[in-house]
Parts: C-alpha cells; sequence; structure tokens
C-alpha cells in the first residue's frame, strides 16, 4: 500500500505566469545584489525564488492551496483526476472467498459503506452511475456523482467521478485468483483533495490518513467473508442488513466501456 502526492507532474502555473516570473525575479535579484546589504540580500532571495518558479514552472503556494493555472495535461478531457495529479493509494488484500462472490458483492456500490469507515452511503442511480457521500475532516461531507467507466466481469470495476463533483476521485479494484481457492483483491483510489495539498495535510491530522484507511477498510472486507462478522466501523449498523439476494445478484447486467 502506499500514498503518493505526485511531485512528477510539477508545472502548475501558466506560461505568462512563467515569462513574468522569470523576468520579474531576474530584476529583483539583481537589484538586491546591487545593494550589497541585509535588505538587499533578502530582495536577492526573492527575486531568486522567482525566477525558480519561471524557470520550473512550479508553485509551491499554487501547490499547498490546490491552485493551478497551468493545463491539466495528459488524461485532463477523458479522466476525473489527470495524470500525476493528487493523491493515489494502493493496498492488496487476499481473502479466502471466490472471487465471483467478491465481484458481485462490491458491484453493488451500496455495500461499500458496510466496511468503508468514511463512506456515509451510496446510492446506486442505475446500472452503472452512483451517488456517493464521504465523510471528511471535521464532520464535513462531500458528494459527487460516479460512473464505472470500464468492467470485466469477475475481474474488473473501475469507477470515476462526474464532472461537478466537491471532490475529484476516481478508482478501481481488480479481482484475481489465488492460491488455495483464494482471491487477491487489488483496490487503487486517486483522488485530488478539496484543497490541495493542504487538504490531505488536514485530512491526515483528522485521523483521516487514506492509505492506512483503506488498509483497516479492506481487512473488515476480509473478516466479513472469511469470519462471517460485521465489524462497526463508524455508526449506525442497525440501518445495515445482513448479504442478502440483493447483495448477491444472480447475475448483474454486463457492461464494458474501455
Amino acid at each position: 500500500m502506499q500514498a503518493i502526492a505526485h511531485r512528477k507532474h510539477a508545472v502548475n502555473i501558466s506560461q505568462t505566469e512563467r515569462i513574468v516570473s522569470t523576468i520579474g525575479g531576474g530584476i529583483l535579484a539583481s537589484a538586491g545584489l546591487l545593494k550589497r546589504s541585509p535588505a538587499g540580500i533578502a530582495l536577492a532571495l526573492v527575486g531568486g525564488d522567482l525566477m525558480r518558479r519561471g524557470i520550473t514552472g512550479h508553485s509551491y503556494t499554487y501547490d499547498a492551496l490546490g491552485i493551478r493555472t497551468a493545463p491539466k495535461g495528459q488524461g485532463a478531457e477523458t479522466t476525473s483526476v489527470p495524470y500525476q495529479l493528487g493523491i493515489r493509494v494502493d493496498r492488496t488484500v487476499t481473502i479466502a472467498t471466490p472471487r465471483a462472490d467478491l465481484f458481485r458483492f462490491w458491484r453493488n456500490f451500496s455495500n461499500l459503506p458496510r466496511f468503508m469507515k468514511n463512506l456515509e452511503s451510496v446510492t446506486m442511480r442505475d446500472s452503472n452511475r452512483s451517488h456517493w457521500v464521504v465523510k471528511g475532516p471535521g464532520g464535513r461531507t462531500f458528494e459527487w456523482d460516479a460512473v464505472i467507466h470500464n468492467e470485466i466481469e469477475n475481474e474488473l470495476i473501475a469507477w470515476r467521478s462526474l464532472p461537478g463533483a466537491e471532490v475529484d476521485s476516481a478508482g478501481s479494484v481488480w479481482f484475481k485468483d489465488a492460491p488455495g481457492g483464494r482471491t487477491e483483491v487489488k483496490v487503487e483510489l486517486l483522488y485530488n483533495p478539496p484543497a490541495g495539498t493542504v487538504g490531505a495535510l488536514l485530512a491526515s491530522l483528522w485521523g483521516k490518513q487514506p492509505g492506512r484507511q483503506i488498509e483497516e477498510d479492506l481487512d473488515r472486507l476480509k473478516q466479513v467473508f472469511e469470519r462471517g462478522v460485521w465489524t462497526e466501523p463508524r455508526h449506525a449498523w442497525d440501518r445495515v442488513q445482513d448479504a442478502s439476494e440483493a447483495s448477491f445478484p444472480a447475475s448483474d447486467a454486463p457492461f464494458f466501456n474501455p
């Protein structure tokens, strides 16, 4: 499992800002060096950082505040969280259950709050669209609509948030056969916190570190299928009924959209 804040995609300011920063920074740095005083050194340092900003195209302030004036680049038109933006969490767990059973359970997204701590609810709108309500830092909730955009029966489910989401997010879960009739479940989640890196830091301080949280969620799922035991992740389990035919439909309409 890894939680990764992608830094490789460093350019987050527009070309115009880069030019202005480079020229302005050069002027300030030269003026500061000519002064040969503590104030001049400070001015030169400011100018030097502006030049760095212009040359690299990366603003640390923008990064912390979740601001971006540069084009989003690869994936901007077809994904919720463009390539190498946001925070990514990977987690793999092996469960002693046939993958068809796990696939059917996960395919009904309304089952996810049963073991995912921060999910208040997921309501299926139709066979591949759903509405998510997630508990965030300080008790705040975030909502968005999502769509399943890629599916291979008993092997893959991939989804992403739709335009207008309060939190841009995407996810996928892979199901693979493992020795002894077990199934390897690999979950990949990617999201952009509402306030960029600052939002991710606040989430961590509030006990919502995403990697650890997903690890605990999947451990609960493992207990459910291997021991038949539900452990309360957060609240009001009296509203949750035991797995039924609704959770394990005889068949789901096949859907595949590469």
